[in-house]
């Protein structure tokens, strides 16, 4: 086989600003920042033929794409949003490529409890036959005679908005363009409503198309001419609303966030009784300038409910005058807990509940969910519901217009999300839908597994969790292994987003096949509220890795694994953190799967969405920031004659978030600095075209997956292909 393509080893530097630790470092690959060059070009190509030859040396690869299809051919259900008598949810069928977007309806009007009738409403398989349009996101009308949603065509991840006619699915406005994560808050009456657009490409310089965001008052059917901008003038250009209206449409609420910061300024505005909202209306501040994530609404009790974790990094609800919002004249109705995480809630008011109404909270201890019942007038206790087994709760959602019931999926790793309802007259919960297909297969057919949680300990003494699953055959009465086994050790560790127990095709899929998967709850991610978040950091980044490798260590030195077959897979944030990984102990893994990362720390603000993370790392443009930067950036921490471990770098072109350069450059470098010849430990690049960072297909997921299986397998010693037969110990 042969070796790796060449790379010129360019003489590009990059000149720091005064005050940062060096003048300034080296950048020798530079030149794969240009994707369009011929020389970029022929260097990709290269890669593409080096992959090809070493992935057909990857046994079982076809077989997992046959497992994968199993573990998904059940399908998915998503939480229903309900609106008077029509209900809409999302549905993949069985062999299906995308879910479609479903109304559920009376088939007759004046008898709304009779029989049922479903049509689809939004199938982006029908919009795009090839797959490669994804639907972003959707919100109908109060009443539920229009839909709001946001199609990304082609591949590409630029959100356009249309509305239809639910009764006749035509379209009856759009496509409204540059409104990529944009919010809809409907006016009653479905004449109008709120949304953020981007300023249009001629009104902003060059390179910041993607920012300069505005909140808008859309009049449906109207031209963009006549929106009427409500909001964002003046504002840092990298700053994301949100934006809603109570159900009476009288208070609209605004939130802004600098990028990705963990701080948000809230506004109320008082529209009036059967105000059309024909002008930006005045805005007073609720919470604006705090150290903290908050949001906030009217309900339909007249109060203003603010979710916020403002002296409270684990999260609380409290309730306010909406005409007198600020933070001293807050009240709370869920204080914050010392044992669990405030995740999301919902009110149940309806005429069933009498008297009595109550708010449903979902809590996660330690990234596992829990529900709670309180009092709606004061938040007092009243009692715990009952879930099925351990795993997480999502999508919490109640009618906007008053009930006594409520939606939830819960899912764990042996079981795919299944829609339940609570109902608050009786305390009952129960399972309303499920994956439309034959689950048997999907999760896990005759092979029980079992997932525990893990305690390891950090560097600086901080206690780590670890989520592990695993054959239950290959584990001893009190959940031990039996034998060290070839494990994948994944993690995040960043935006406060927590990693809970959930299904997943590629888990069972390895599990099923005799290895063990783990999934490390690190700093940075949200597991334990915002402090957790922020212990990771700006400077504190490092402390994401020393928990990875405290992670590592346990796992080995608790005999779930041997270093010889042990695997890091992260992916985005993720692929940051294994790229770290990587270069911080060369020798540590057997193998690494990177995908879609950050690795140029000094540069990556000026690519894709980089600048609205400074944040999160620390902007590269502040000597002291760059420095914390510096310490870890994977790219400029590369030594020659290194054992490096073998790595799979994954890359998607469409990638509107993380530019594919960082892999690129990465790849290069150490392609040209590992001490191990490629037939030992390859480092190898997987790009794929027409694809973006987030949503795809179920083919193209699939196809990624295996190709990740199948060279963790061929790494770690895994017969990917294989599924022994479950063993009993009696």
């Amino acid at each position: 086989m042969p070796g790796y393509p060449p790379a010129r080893r360019g003489d590009d530097v990059e000149d720091l600003p005064a005050g940062a630790p060096v003048a300034r470092v080296a950048d020798p690959y530079r030149w794969l920042e240009d994707a369009s060059s011929e020389e970029t070009a022929a260097w990709a190509a290269a890669q593409d033929a080096l992959l090809a030859e070493h992935r057909a040396g990857w046994e079982g690869r076809d077989a997992v794409v046959g497992r994968l299809a199993g573990l998904l051919g059940a399908g998915s259900v998503g939480v229903p949003v309900h609106r008077g008598a029509r209900r809409f949810s999302t549905r993949r069928e069985p062999g299906a490529e995308h879910a479609v977007l479903l109304v559920r309806e009376p088939a007759d009007a004046a008898d709304p409890d009779g029989a049922q009738v479903e049509r689809v409403l939004v199938d982006p398989v029908a919009v795009d036959p090839s797959g490669l349009t994804t639907l972003d996101a959707w919100q109908p009308s109060l009443e539920g005679d229009l839909l709001a949603y946001q199609l990304s065509e082609g591949g590409s991840e630029e959100s356009a908005l249309r509305v239809l006619d639910v009764a006749t699915g035509e379209v009856v406005d759009g496509p409204l363009d540059r409104t990529r994560y944009s919010p809809v808050a409907w006016l009653p009456g479905g004449t109008a409503f709120y949304c953020v657009r981007r300023l249009a490409p001629d009104l902003v310089p060059d390179g910041e198309e993607q920012f300069h965001r505005r909140v808008v008052l859309h009049e449906v059917g109207g031209a963009e001419l006549d929106e009427v901008e409500v909001f964002g003038a003046g504002r840092d250009l990298r700053t994301y609303y949100g934006v809603s209206v109570s159900r009476d449409g009288r208070w609209l609420s605004v939130t802004a966030a600098v990028g990705t910061d963990p701080r948000t300024d809230v506004w109320l505005a008082d529209l009036g009784e059967g105000s059309t909202a024909a002008a930006a209306p005045p805005l007073r501040e609720v919470v604006v300038g705090e150290d903290a994530a908050t949001s906030a609404g009217v309900r339909r009790d007249g109060r203003l409910y603010v979710s916020t974790d403002l002296g409270a990094p684990r999260g609380r609800l409290a309730v306010a005058d909406p005409h007198d919002p600020r933070p001293d004249r807050w009240r709370d109705l869920l204080a914050e807990r010392d044992d669990a995480v405030l995740e999301g809630w919902t009110v149940l008011d309806g005429p069933g509940l009498g008297d009595a109404p109550v708010l449903l909270a979902a809590w996660t201890t330690h990234a596992v969910s829990r529900l709670t019942v309180h009092d709606l007038a004061d938040g007092a206790l009243r009692g715990e519901v009952a879930l099925p087994g351990t795993g997480t709760v999502g999508g919490l959602v109640s009618r906007p217009e008053g009930g006594h019931e409520a939606w939830f999926v819960v899912t764990d790793p042996t079981t795919l999300p299944h829609v339940h309802r609570y109902d608050a007259r009786t305390g009952e919960v129960a399972v309303v839908e499920g994956p439309p297909g034959d689950a048997a297969d999907a999760v896990g057919g005759d092979v029980p597994t079992r997932t525990q949680q893990l305690e390891v300990t950090s560097a600086d003494g901080t206690t780590v969790r670890v989520l592990v699953t695993a054959r239950t055959d290959a584990l001893d009465a009190d959940g031990r292994p039996l034998a060290p086994a070839p494990l994948v050790l994944y993690g995040y560790g960043g935006f406060g987003i927590s990693l809970p127990p959930t299904w997943s095709a590629g888990t069972l899929a390895w599990v099923r096949s005799g290895g063990v998967w783990a999934v490390a709850g690190l700093r940075g991610g949200g597991e334990e509220g915002e402090e957790w978040h922020r212990a990771g950091m700006g400077p504190h980044k490092p402390r994401v890795y020393e928990d990875l490798e405290a992670a590592a260590d346990a796992l080995t030195d608790r005999g779930w694994t041997t270093t010889d077959r042990l695997g890091i897979y992260g992916g985005s944030n993720g692929g940051l953190l294994v790229g770290a990984a990587l270069t911080r102990r060369p020798a540590g893994y057997r193998a690494v799967v990177c995908s879609a990362p950050l690795l140029d720390m000094v540069r990556y603000q000026l690519h894709g969405l980089g600048r609205t993370w400074a944040g999160e790392y620390g902007d590269a443009e502040d000597a002291e920031q760059l420095g914390w930067l510096l310490a870890h950036s994977p790219y400029h921490h590369v030594r020659a004659d290194e054992p490096y471990p073998a790595t799979l770098f994954t890359v998607f072109d469409g990638d509107s978030r993380v530019d594919p350069l960082h892999a690129r450059k990465l790849c290069a470098a150490l392609q040209a600095a590992t001490s191990r010849p490629v037939e030992e430990a390859p480092v190898l690049l997987r790009r794929e075209a027409d694809v973006g960072h987030g949503a795809r297909s179920v083919t193209r997921s699939t196809a990624l997956t295996a190709d990740v299986l199948a060279f963790l397998g061929h790494e770690l010693g895994l017969d990917v292909a294989a599924v022994p037969p479950a063993v009993s110990r009696r």
